[in-house]
């Protein structure tokens, strides 16, 4: 027998697998489960691109230490029995962080990824994730922790709290009746949504802090092109200004109506509604000579905003998707950007240390971030293993003059600072 010709054969193949075992040991795979087809796939697409597109940077970029990031992810259509089996899927491939989408799926998968200890860097930004230790709520009941949900977003019951404070600050004190009587507000969202509703406790308990007068609720689904009846019932309330949770087409459908049958109503919405399509779906309401006043949250600046970074998502749109033009993009992609780089500077200081596992993450990444800059135009990072609060207020703009401008920044933390620290986390 020839014991060279057999061993060179099996010294090459075992060489060779190692030097594939040493590459797949370089790779980190990171999972996504984002909506490109559902309920709120009209603001999903963008988002979902974007984050392909971050994640093509962070490569370039060296990275984990070296190590390049496989991005796997699914679209699950905004339904939350969909979402649980691409988590699982994708836990089965070893990822070792997911980036989320909606809300109603992320507060589901909670107590899942607490105990499997897996980072879920959400595009939910409801306030209810933000603890993550076991709390006692304003119900007297005990909650569960959510110590392993994240985003890098202002939460939605900050950004009402901003939006409504913002237009008290500017917008009242010009109005006619200012000194006359309270402010008067209504709230229009899709009631059995989790994303929309998410937040209506806490711009309630807003007005009240600031002296309004809080109308009746309309229930204006996510799909709705036609809100009429919403605001006829509205008519008699006569708000001076309505909040709006839901997502961009419905908003500029209520915008629409508000507009048409003369209610002239101050809107400020939920950053989910606010982009760039808004102003384009209003038409009128927003463009006319006589157009509504619209606020809106914005814990990110819109696509191509000046702001530190915007080149690099404006350079990797581009690149990656050369198709659709600039004047198409949205500020979703740079939302996207926001969580991915948060979870990028999280799993290079795990990896330093030598954790690179979903606690060491957690513990050794997120939870040791103080004030950190993404650029962007977003808050500075802070997240300590009590508060996964990442910033403590949110930026207001307004349409103006058919572009977005800047209203107030809002830190409530600074303005309000014992009710930000004992009374307003978590919901």
């Amino acid at each position: 027998m020839n014991v060279k010709k057999i061993l060179i054969p099996v010294l090459a193949f075992v060489f060779l697998f190692g030097l594939s075992s040493m590459a797949l040991a370089k790779t980190i795979k990171v999972g996504g489960i984002m909506d490109t087809t559902g309920a709120t796939s009209d603001v999903g697409k963008d988002y979902a691109i974007g984050m392909a597109e971050a994640f093509h940077y962070i490569n370039d970029m060296g990275g984990i230490n070296g190590k390049k990031i496989k991005y796997i992810w699914f679209d699950y259509g905004y339904r939350i029995p969909e979402a649980l089996t691409k988590y699982k899927l994708l836990k089965r491939m070893g990822v070792l962080a997911i980036m989320g989408w909606g809300t109603g799926d992320t507060e589901a998968l909670s107590p899942t990824v607490n105990k499997d200890k897996m980072p879920y860097v959400s595009a939910s930004y409801s306030a209810h994730l933000t603890r993550p230790v076991d709390w006692v709520g304003r119900d007297g009941k005990k909650h569960g922790g959510t110590g392993y949900n994240l985003f890098f977003s202002s939460d939605y019951s900050t950004n009402a709290r901003s939006c409504l404070t913002a237009w008290f600050d500017k917008k009242w004190p010009k109005h006619p009746d200012y000194g006359k009587r309270k402010p008067r507000l209504a709230c229009s969202y899709m009631f059995p949504s989790p994303y929309a509703s998410a937040p209506i406790a806490a711009i309630k308990d807003h007005a009240k802090l600031l002296g309004f007068d809080v109308g009746p609720d309309q229930d204006v689904s996510l799909f709705a092109l036609d809100t009429k009846s919403q605001i006829m019932a509205l008519q008699k309330f006569k708000p001076d200004v309505i909040w709006h949770g839901n997502t961009t087409m419905s908003v500029s459908a209520t915008i629409r109506d508000c507009y048409a049958l003369g209610l002239r109503a101050d809107h400020i919405v939920n950053n989910w509604g606010y982009d760039e399509n808004l102003p384009r779906l209003a038409g009128a309401a927003m463009n006319a000579a006589d157009a509504l006043l619209v606020m809106g949250a914005t814990p990110i600046k819109f696509f191509g905003q000046p702001s530190d970074n915007m080149d690099n998502v404006v350079e990797y749109a581009k690149k990656y998707n050369p198709g659709i033009p600039a004047s198409k993009r949205l500020n979703r992609t740079p939302q996207a950007w926001g969580d991915a780089l948060a979870v990028w500077e999280a799993m290079k200081r795990a990896d330093k240390a030598g954790d690179l596992t979903g606690p060491g993450i957690m513990k050794k990444g997120f939870e040791t971030m103080r004030n950190f800059h993404i650029g962007l135009g977003a808050g500075d990072l802070t997240y300590t293993p009590t508060d996964h609060r990442a910033t403590t207020g949110c930026l207001v703009q307004e349409y103006k003059n058919g572009k977005f401008q800047e209203v107030e920044f809002v830190d409530l933390k600074a303005r309000w600072p014992k009710q930000w620290a004992s009374e307003w986390h978590g919901w």
